[in-house]
């Protein structure tokens, strides 16, 4: 089984916090108030952020495509 995680593109975030809303791990926080960071510990890959992100900068890639 492929493990997926969640990557916010943190240049075009709004900072809205609806991805901190729907996630069921609280893998998600809003770093001073700028953009939304993962906790990739934490996330699960389950999507539900990318779907609520209205700025749709949120994307779920396999765990080892993750950029560091």
């Amino acid at each position: 089984m492929v493990k997926k995680k969640a990557v916010v593109l943190s240049k075009e975030c709004v900072a809205c916090g609806c991805c901190t809303k729907v996630c069921p791990r609280g893998a998600i926080s809003v770093y001073k108030g700028l953009y939304a960071v993962v906790d990739a510990n934490k996330c699960i890959g389950c999507g539900k952020c990318a779907i609520a992100c209205p700025a749709q900068v949120i994307t779920i890639v396999k765990e080892g495509d993750i950029a560091c």
